[in-house]
């Protein structure tokens, strides 16, 4: 056993053989633990010196007893499960991998984008009952020519817009505020204001982190200045739609349709009335999925990991100490 404890909070791997490889360098096996709650964390984290966190929250009462603890690493680009101001108070790095499914996430917007114009899964639904020509009751749209909005120009969105280049699209209008208007115009984008993508987009894929800024930025509000056209696209997290307004304008076809990926809550609950809808495509947040992309994610996650114990700082961090 090697003289450092690193502790997996939640179990969502078949191994972690590549955790194991990259932390051999210090004779370190990574100790796999499923935290219930609060109390089971602080008893198991107390005197580990690493964390590998999923999806367990991480609050500031857990943080508070993690006092050997050098760095925290969140298992993929997200970390608004863990209490980052807690544990920079404490002195312990937060990392988290936030490239590793660049290609992936953008190929899962891309394939719920072309998935919502086509009609597929509507189409694949209908067929199955018997039901054909079904372009008479819901008519479908070239993208040639069109707008997509992409709300948020980090790392996967620039990836995205990489890909739709050979669509035909007339134009790409991008909403980050945190990006140069410069930047935005040399990729080739549109810089807009957020009501400018909403009442101009005929797409619209969303590509923001969750902030308590982000925290339902989509809403009544913003789906009424929205085309009655607009196809809704969402990869990123959830809460960044408020769920009841999204049924409401699906239901009420103040927009023509939705391809979600993320949800407020996950699973998606039973009585969830998104699942009643036919202008609406459903899937299980999978789009940073791929073979390959777990191989990454688990690699850099333990790289942070082992850089921090080798006394200097992750490649990927989110805080400073």
């Amino acid at each position: 056993m090697g003289k450092y404890k690193v502790v997996v909070t939640d179990d969502r791997y078949e191994s972690y053989k590549e955790e194991n490889e990259v932390l051999k360098e210090l004779e370190i096996e990574v100790e796999i633990h499923n935290l219930t709650g609060p109390d089971d964390a602080k008893e198991v984290l107390k005197d580990a010196d690493a964390v590998l966190n999923n999806l367990f929250p991480l609050t500031k009462e857990i943080i508070s007893k993690m006092d050997k603890c050098k760095v925290i690493n969140r298992y993929g680009v997200g970390y608004d499960n863990v209490a980052v101001e807690a544990a920079t108070e404490k002195g312990i790095w937060v990392s988290r991998v936030p490239d590793y499914s660049l290609e992936d996430v953008s190929d899962h917007a891309l394939a719920l984008l072309l998935g919502s114009v086509r009609k597929i899964a509507y189409k694949d639904r209908m067929i199955r009952t018997g039901k054909w020509n079904l372009h008479k009751d819901w008519p479908s749209f070239r993208i040639a020519g069109k707008t997509l909005g992409l709300i948020g120009f980090g790392a996967i969105s620039r990836t995205l817009f990489r890909k739709i280049s050979g669509l035909g699209l007339e134009k790409v209008l991008i909403y980050d505020p945190f990006v140069d208007i410069d930047e935005i115009k040399k990729a080739g984008g549109v810089p807009s204001t957020l009501v400018e993508l909403l009442e101009g987009s005929d797409y619209i894929s969303i590509h923001a982190p969750l902030t308590g800024n982000t925290k339902g930025m989509i809403g009544e509000n913003e789906f009424a200045k929205m085309k009655d056209n607009c196809l809704l696209i969402n990869t990123s997290r959830g809460p960044l739609i408020d769920e009841n307004s999204l049924y409401n304008a699906l239901k009420e076809e103040q927009i023509a349709g939705a391809a979600i990926d993320v949800y407020t809550v996950e699973p998606l609950p039973r009585e969830s009335p998104l699942r009643s809808l036919d202008n609406i495509i459903l899937t299980d947040h999978a789009g940073w999925y791929s073979e390959e992309s777990i191989i990454e994610l688990k690699t850099k996650a333990a790289r942070n990991i082992l850089e921090v114990l080798k006394g200097g700082k992750p490649i990927y961090s989110v805080n400073k100490i």
